[in-house]
């Protein structure tokens, strides 16, 4: 079930927030979120629900006996419960491309191991991590072990952040499964947050959808034009694609009286990569930092072994995004600019002007895109050839013209500003304090009614399309 369809806006969330406002206690309102976060689930599948069930009772009980254990023996029940988690996430995910590759390897000696491509679980790259952040979080006594099954149920399950983030650790959240307050300001704030991720959506992420299907799904060989123009939207596309769906799951949780983190931070207006990752899927980069980076050593063994740590982690960040050379090279892509933001080129895009540092950073970018969004190792090799003007200059395909409509182009237009900069903060002026925050109260007001208003036309009125990171 997709957020931005007819199905959750119109039947399932009415439903939901019917039941669990009237609901008396926090228990009793943990079991319609339990509830309603299983049914959302099964809309993909049956057979996904009885994997993360298995996950589910796996970890519960990884916890209590971590907690229970001698010292001596904590760390090998957490290296046990982590490996059961990652040989689930492997299964699934890399068990087609690890046997491709192998058998690559063994193709010489006559030998070929089975390749067999699982159907991919919904999120099990997101409910993974979130076990294993609870786990971590026993071990080092940042939180409990806790006894009651379905609050460990509702953390790894509530369907906001189900199957594609933000990736919520156990120990920022588990005060308030148990005691959490909702009220009417909470409600207000979550469903206006809801409604701008849907807009970023809607609005914004879809409307470019169709030129970066059109250029990487549909164009053997793009012009110069073309390519920019597909890497160009699809930037826009995923940003405000995946921004939007953790804006939306940030706005639920908030209702609900929960508090998720936050997920992006203008990421495309960083000056350089090192802050890039710092504004982009923040929840992820803060995973991998707290849970790899720092155990590896970090920072501090030297210069060498800080570049490896560097390139491990983003090794493995390209490998969680897929089972595919691509992610890999993507990963490796951003691994290197940091290890290269290590050196002189730290400080000299920090002497550099803004406006260069900002070029430099939407080049690294929108290159590691490539890699990201190809459906292969030819294909981005094309892209890139198209890039840098090898395969001709002409003009937009007949196709590709006809999709620049001219509210296409407004889109393209007004994203990159706001990817860049957000929107402008208005400025106080003459106005009474009093004054001014009812006028802007009441325009934020109207502006997200007409946002919602849109949004649910557009929904209404063609077929929703999944979001990006459903994949994953």
């Amino acid at each position: 079930m997709v957020f931005s369809s007819v199905t959750f806006l119109f039947y399932f969330l009415p439903a939901f927030l019917i039941s669990y406002f009237a609901m008396p206690g926090v228990r009793a309102k943990n079991l319609v979120l339990l509830a309603f976060s299983l049914v959302f689930y099964a809309w993909g599948g049956l057979a996904n629900v009885a994997v993360l069930a298995v996950s589910i009772l796996a970890n519960y009980g990884f916890a209590l006996l971590i907690q229970r254990q001698r010292e001596s023996w904590r760390l090998k029940v957490l290296g046990l419960a982590v490996a059961a988690n990652l040989a689930g996430l492997i299964a699934f995910k890399y068990a087609g491309f690890l046997a491709e590759n192998l058998n690559v390897l063994l193709a010489p000696a006559g030998l070929a191991l089975p390749v067999v491509h699982p159907a991919l679980p919904l999120g099990i790259s997101f409910f993974t991590f979130h076990a294993i952040s609870y786990l971590v979080d026993v071990y080092r006594r940042k939180a409990a072990a806790n006894g009651r099954f379905e609050e460990i149920a509702v953390y790894i399950t509530m369907f906001p952040q189900l199957v594609a983030g933000p990736i919520v650790r156990y120990s920022t959240i588990a005060h308030r499964i148990r005691t959490r307050r909702t009220t009417l300001g909470r409600v207000s704030a979550g469903l206006r947050i809801f409604v701008i991720g849907l807009s970023w959506k809607v609005l914004i992420a879809d409307q470019v959808a169709p030129i970066v299907a059109t250029v990487f799904d549909e164009t053997a060989v793009p012009n110069l034009a073309e390519a920019w123009l597909g890497v160009a939207a699809y930037a826009l596309q995923i940003y405000f694609d995946f921004g939007g769906y953790s804006n939306m799951a940030i706005g639920l949780a908030l209702a609900m009286g929960l508090k998720f983190p936050r997920n992006f931070d203008l990421p495309y207006g960083a000056l350089s990569i090192t802050d890039f990752w710092r504004r982009w899927h923040m929840s992820l980069s803060s995973w991998f930092r707290d849970y790899v980076y720092i155990p590896l050593g970090g920072n501090r063994r030297g210069h060498v072994h800080t570049a490896l740590n560097l390139w491990t982690v983003f090794l493995l960040c390209g490998l969680w995004h897929g089972a595919s050379w691509t992610f890999v090279i993507w990963g490796i892509h951003h691994g290197t600019f940091l290890v290269l933001e290590r050196t002189r080129l730290g400080a000299a895009l920090r002497a550099a002007p803004p406006a260069l540092s900002s070029a430099y950073v939407l080049l690294v970018v929108l290159s590691g895109w490539v890699w990201f969004r190809a459906n292969g190792l030819d294909e981005a090799l094309t892209l890139f050839e198209s890039l840098a003007g090898l395969n001709g200059m002409g003009p937009l395909s007949v196709k590709l013209s006809s999709q620049l409509a001219p509210m296409t182009i407004l889109v393209m237009i007004i994203g990159w500003p706001l990817a860049m900069f957000g929107l402008p903060q208005p400025r106080a002026g003459w106005m009474p304090a009093k004054v001014r925050s009812l006028l802007y109260a009441t325009s934020d007001t109207l502006v997200v009614g007409l946002l919602y208003t849109l949004c649910i036309l557009s929904v209404a009125a063609a077929t929703y399309s999944p979001f990006l990171y459903f994949r994953f």
